[in-house]
């Protein structure tokens, strides 16, 4: 495998195509099996019905995603010049492709249909292709290569994909007393720091005269604002009191953030500490050596207090932190659970050694028929 390693700043360039597939490969599992997880949880009742239906829906568009740069790479390590292109991982403590592939993937999105005007269409270039093979007695690189390009673009004008930037989609949940109403406000980001995907979770009432989504008013200021704290440096803490201060008649009570990875693998990643031993003892096979890191903040309020203006009182939340430790304090949140999905090979290998920090980590593995069965 060619590959072209940046150790400054941790990225890894697949230059040779069959690793790429490959990679595409791991991850097209990875994510389906990423829904069998959310089932699980959903019936340990660690997720709602809802919960599991954001989640999927996530998910479903960060499999279509890799899906389009599977595409966009399929004959990547065989074109020279200008055209050749190769994607671009982060190695370490993510797995997962860079923030300017998903970053270059939605500009390209932006001017798909363009692109597809300018193209000749899939079964013109197949036949091509077949001709050259047949008459030339030669391999159609340059005919593969625009074949791949026009299928990423039309994957890219298809849409359902993951972006930089899942802008919030308010769910109604019930109507309270007192004419308020409940709501699930989801989105996600792709964090451009860690490189991974992150979804927002946040359940809160509404004590406002006209329904959030349809207050034109309110619900603009509310994407834009959620938007500009997703950041995986802020504490939940900090986002919902930001929240609750800058919004008198949206009371945040919970709030949740889901990291869906890292990804490790011994053949793509750079591992240090008990999960590098894992990886590389369990002698897994292809398409089997891998585990994803899952984890999910928690932040819960646990009363309501009233701050006195000069002519009326307004609702504030207190949040409740986790009182173990003083870890709430410096984690920012009431709970937070970790995570690992991988195969049973590693799992084994995971359970012999038993170290101490993944003793307390939910383990969701995948049994050989793809069967998902949860441990601890």
């Amino acid at each position: 495998m060619a590959n072209e390693l940046d150790l400054t700043n941790d990225q890894k360039r697949l230059d040779d195509d069959l690793a790429a597939r490959r990679y595409f490969a791991k991850f097209d599992r990875i994510t389906r099996l990423l829904v069998s997880v959310a089932g699980a949880m959903e019936a340990d009742r660690s997720l709602t019905r809802l919960d599991t239906g954001v989640l999927s829906g996530y998910v479903g568009a960060i499999s279509a995603a890799f899906r389009a740069l599977s595409q966009k790479y399929l004959v990547s390590g065989r074109i020279e010049g200008l055209l050749a292109q190769h994607l671009t991982i982060d190695l370490h403590e993510s797995g997962f492709p860079i923030y300017q592939e998903l970053a270059t993937m939605a500009n390209d999105a932006a001017q798909a249909a363009q692109h597809l005007r300018g193209m000749a269409e899939a079964d013109v270039l197949k036949d091509e292709m077949i001709r050259q093979i047949v008459g030339a007695r030669e391999i159609p690189t340059k005919l593969q290569y625009a074949l791949s390009q026009r299928l990423y673009y039309e994957a890219l004008a298809k849409g359902g994909l993951f972006w930089p930037q899942m802008h919030p989609s308010a769910q109604w949940l019930a109507d309270l007393a007192k004419g308020r109403r409940s709501y699930l406000v989801h989105w996600a980001v792709y964090d451009s720091q860690l490189n991974v995907p992150v979804v927002y979770l946040l359940e809160l009432e509404d004590s406002g005269r006209r329904a959030l989504p349809l207050d034109q008013g309110r619900w603009p200021q509310v994407q834009a604002h959620l938007l500009a704290q997703s950041v995986g440096g802020l504490k939940l803490v900090t986002i919902a009191h930001g929240f609750d201060a800058d919004f008198d008649d949206l009371h945040p009570k919970r709030l949740r953030r889901i990291h869906l990875g890292p990804m490790y693998s011994s053949a793509y990643t750079l591992q240090t500490g008990p999960i590098r031993e894992v990886l590389e003892d369990a002698h897994a096979p292809e398409g089997e050596d891998w585990a994803l890191a899952w984890a999910v903040e928690e932040l819960e309020s646990e009363r309501v207090e009233w701050e006195k203006g000069w002519f009326s009182q307004t609702e504030r939340q207190v949040f409740r932190l986790d009182p173990f430790s003083g870890r709430g304090a410096d984690l920012g949140a009431t709970s937070l659970q970790r995570a690992l999905i991988l195969p049973q090979r590693p799992f084994q290998v995971l359970a012999e050694k038993d170290p101490e920090g993944f003793r307390d980590m939910r383990k969701f593995v995948v049994g050989r028929e793809g069967r998902v069965l949860v441990y601890g």
